[in-house]
């Protein structure tokens, strides 16, 4: 693909005079995460009028914060909830097919060191693969000690007994997100980051619209919409909260944050293409090893958190319990040292509606919508695998609430996402990931392609991240438009200095680079 054929240039001062103009939407979204840049882009496929706005950048709460994985949800098999179980299937084929650049099949094994556990789980697996049908990945094998150790060569082979391998997918959440946006763009949506929705407004008891304010400039703007969305994650309370005020009625929150944390160790803790899942440890959570982008991820936890910061920090004892349960499973075990970044995100977890006020349905267990008095539009929960799914629910909800006419328009679940076309160029040692698809050509094409900063991040991506992604600062580029943060938070430091002042040269602007190194720190501490 040629400069000429990519998508429009993200340049600020374009979004900026485009969001200035007065004119009415069809459809605001308040929130840049999976869930609001899904319908955005279903929204604006269907031929709707769309404009995004998002308080920091795309992606920068929970949606760049996941263990990296396409899924049905093995783990749902046992509360018996198929329907869940096959619509997540069905969207984990669509997603790999829609974004192969960024989305690949993985396998995974689940060791058994019980006589029973290859039967039971292999069962299990079993009926996942009968679920998902023509969507299938591959079909579940029982292996025996020697072929489970030779998939998972670090695994602790002390009373091994053998192992079951079942494919589910993998991903990189923030580049897709950037993907979803793109997309939007290109169907005429107008998507600005680093612009947050201050207060909502009301006439005569309807939501007309909302006050935006570019935290670049401090410009403030209002935009006037049939339909606006909060899609704002962990943080939907606060607008929801605002709309009552407005109201004079009583809301009551709706979220209970829970977060999950990730810890990164180098490759050679698990030098296999296999993932490995634990679905009970100690203490009956499940734990992963993951290999993605040439690293390993190991986690998760679930733990119950009160605030909601933009940064949430792990605690000590959940870094305990993830190195800990590695240290059962893995015939090397990382230990404090080892870890190359460490990671946390909150998840939305909705409490029961109790509200008399607001109408509600919950489409699944996972996602909630609710149409408030006024017209709010809220949408919470969910995983990165369905988010084209709650899209799709939400704008039913809207067509339901006569907040906008019913229209089909393109179908989302074949529109390829940018860079789709295309294997692209491998960008690291992870099968698949080629993260620029149809594009690694256009980023070649750009001065600098050849000179490598570290990490395998060229000043020619730096460049592409400003003029083509909606990069502003250093976070923006080694956080999310690459994943250096996630990956390796020493190497981010150590490149942000030069990547902020390729993007000083592109933006003109103050790339934030203290604060940057400041959050590097952050990474590589373990609490006391």
């Amino acid at each position: 693909m040629t400069i000429d054929a990519l998508p429009a240039r993200t340049r600020r001062k374009e979004l900026m005079d485009r969001l200035a103009e007065p004119r009415h939407y069809d459809v605001a979204v308040i929130g840049g995460g999976a869930t609001g840049l899904g319908v955005a882009l279903d929204a604006a496929a269907r031929g709707f009028s769309v404009v995004l706005v998002e308080s920091h950048d795309f992606a920068k709460g929970s949606s760049s914060r996941a263990t990296k994985l396409v899924h049905g949800g093995v783990r749902y098999l046992a509360q018996g909830n198929l329907s869940r179980v096959r619509e997540a299937l069905h969207e984990r084929s669509t997603l790999l097919a829609n974004a192969p650049h960024l989305a690949q099949p993985l396998p995974f094994v689940m060791p058994a060191y019980k006589f029973w556990e290859s039967p039971f789980y292999g069962l299990g697996l079993k009926v996942y693969d009968a679920l998902a049908g023509k969507d299938g990945l591959g079909a579940t094998e029982f292996l025996n000690r020697a072929e489970t150790l030779a998939r998972l060569p670090t695994l602790q082979p002390k009373s091994l007994r053998g192992g079951v391998k079942y494919w589910d997918g993998q991903f990189d959440d923030a580049r897709l997100a950037l993907a979803l946006a793109r997309t939007a763009a290109r169907q005429g949506a107008l998507l600005v980051n680093y612009c947050a929705a201050t207060r909502l407004i009301h006439d005569g008891g309807k939501l007309t619209g909302l006050c935006v304010k570019d935290r670049e400039t401090g410009h403030t703007h209002e935009l006037h919409a049939s339909c606006v969305v909060n899609a704002t994650g962990v943080w939907v309370d606060r607008l929801r909260l605002q709309d009552g005020q407005a109201m004079g009625r009583d809301t009551k929150p709706m979220v209970a944050p829970s977060q999950g944390v990730h810890i990164v160790v180098d490759r050679e803790f698990w030098p296999t293409d296999h993932a490995l899942l634990i679905p009970g440890t100690s203490d009956g959570r499940v734990l992963f090893a993951v290999p993605w982008l040439g690293k390993t991820i190991l986690g998760t936890t679930d733990t119950p958190r009160r605030d909601l910061a933009r940064e949430p920090l792990p605690f000590r004892e959940e870094v305990d319990f993830i190195l800990r349960e590695s240290a059962r499973y893995l015939s090397r075990a990382p230990g404090l040292a080892d870890i190359k970044s460490l990671w946390v995100g909150l998840r939305p977890l909705v409490k029961p509606a109790d509200d008399d006020a607001e109408s509600t349905k919950s489409l699944s267990r996972e996602h909630t919508i609710l149409v408030s008095k006024s017209g709010l539009v809220t949408v919470t929960g969910g995983k990165w695998t369905t988010y084209r799914a709650m899209a799709g629910d939400v704008l039913e909800k809207c067509f339901a609430a006569q907040l906008l006419p019913a229209r089909t328009g393109i179908p989302t679940d074949h529109l390829k996402l940018v860079g789709a076309q295309g294997s692209g160029v491998r960008l690291s040692d992870a099968p698949g990931l080629h993260l620029y698809g149809s594009e690694a050509g256009a980023v070649q094409s750009l001065r600098g392609a050849d000179h490598e900063l570290g990490g395998g991040l060229t000043e020619a991506m730096v460049r592409f991240a400003a003029r083509y992604e909606y990069a502003r600062t250093v976070e923006d580029v080694l956080a999310r438009r690459s994943r250096l943060l996630f990956l390796d938070a020493a190497l981010a430091r150590t490149l942000a200095p030069a990547v902020a002042a390729l993007l000083q040269q592109e933006n003109g602007i103050d790339a934030q680079l203290q604060p940057f190194l400041a959050l590097c720190g952050q990474y590589l501490s373990v609490p006391a």
